[in-house]
């Protein structure tokens, strides 16, 4: 029979293994800095993303620089 103290050794180290990190090469940074990249490249999109959280949560803005809808800043 396997040991528990096996079991959550062998856990634990499948999850230092899966979490990864990713180092990024001179020549991909072109990629990653690309227009399609960026999360804001869509205003239609984003004030739908917007309208739909404010519909959900009933606040709105937060998401750039100081206030939450409040009006309290």
């Amino acid at each position: 029979m396997i040991n528990k103290q096996w079991v959550w050794l062998f856990f634990l180290l499948m999850a230092g293994l899966g979490g990864g990190c990713a180092s990024v090469k001179p020549w991909e940074r072109g990629t990653l800095s690309d227009y399609t990249m960026r999360p804001d490249r869509d205003p239609l999109s984003d004030s739908l993303y917007e309208h739909i959280y404010f519909t959900r949560e009933g606040a709105a803005g937060g998401r750039g620089v100081g206030g939450g809808g409040c009006g309290c800043n």
